[in-house]
């Protein structure tokens, strides 16, 4: 690693630990009932938010270390970068940071934690869980609102959050302006839903003994097979937190909000 990216990511732990409780309040609590299914998750608008302006949305989704019922675990990774008085000047953006059940999961998968790397058997055809039904939901309710400028709606997620950001794509290849997937894994039979619309950037610790990065090799192997043309960023020096080194990326954010599904 070399000095500047070292002091990137320095920065970035700094401004992580200094975040302050008074800033998280920035992210309204709100959730999300449809029949007698509850999704909690917090929503933060841009500076200056202005109900007669369309802003970008992005979708964050979590680690599996961070489900619950409490609507805050959610804000442990990623908050702060989104927080980040800089960003949020030069980025204007609606953020909604959903928490998944601590029985349920993101995406479609049967985990085996016997062993490490854990195992994983994706079932995509079983239809989407409960707590992705439920993002499904709230997706749909703010793609319509005025707000919101549909052709800029964006996803990324960490861990578990990046195996469901992989699975959204397949499910809803035509709503995503772009993604980002830090320590992810997916099915890679199903790319081809979304390997010509959808860039994405995909970032792995070659050291990662949890989700093994050859997860993430997959995907970007059965993407390339497919004619894409994905960004990949894999960190000789991290372990399964890669999240650190990525939020600390210079060029994490005007990547992502660079891309618009009108530009396709």
């Amino acid at each position: 690693m070399n000095n500047k990216h070292f002091l990137f990511l320095a920065l970035w732990v700094i401004c992580n630990f200094i975040t302050s409780a008074q800033d998280l309040d920035l992210f309204e609590k709100k959730e999300l009932i449809a029949a007698e299914d509850t999704l909690q998750y917090r929503i933060l608008y841009p500076e200056n938010f202005d109900t007669n302006k369309a802003y970008p949305l992005v979708l964050f989704l979590h680690g599996a270390g961070e489900r619950g019922n409490d609507n805050e675990k959610q804000l442990i990774h990623g908050s702060a970068m989104f927080l980040d008085q800089n960003n949020r000047r030069e980025f204007p953006a609606i953020v909604i940071m959903p928490q998944c059940a601590a029985d349920d999961y993101w995406a479609q998968v049967e985990v085996d934690r016997s062993n490490y790397p854990v195992q994983l058997n994706f079932q995509f055809k079983k239809g989407p869980t409960k707590a992705m039904g439920l993002v499904l939901h709230l997706l749909d309710d703010f793609q319509n609102k005025k707000i919101v400028n549909k052709n800029q709606i964006y996803v990324m997620g960490l861990s578990m959050g990046g195996m469901g950001t992989y699975e959204l794509l397949a499910r809803n290849p035509d709503r995503f302006a772009a993604a980002i997937s830090i320590c992810g894994a997916g099915d890679p039979k199903y790319v081809s839903n979304y390997a010509k619309k959808i860039p994405i950037w995909a970032f792995h610790g070659a050291k990662d003994n949890v989700v093994a990065p050859l997860h993430t090799m997959e995907m970007v192997t059965a993407l390339l097979h497919k004619e894409a043309f994905p960004r990949l960023t894999l960190y000789d020096y991290a372990n399964h937190n890669s999240w650190d080194p990525a939020f600390a990326e210079p060029e994490l954010l005007p990547w992502l909000f660079s891309n618009t599904l009108n530009k396709k």
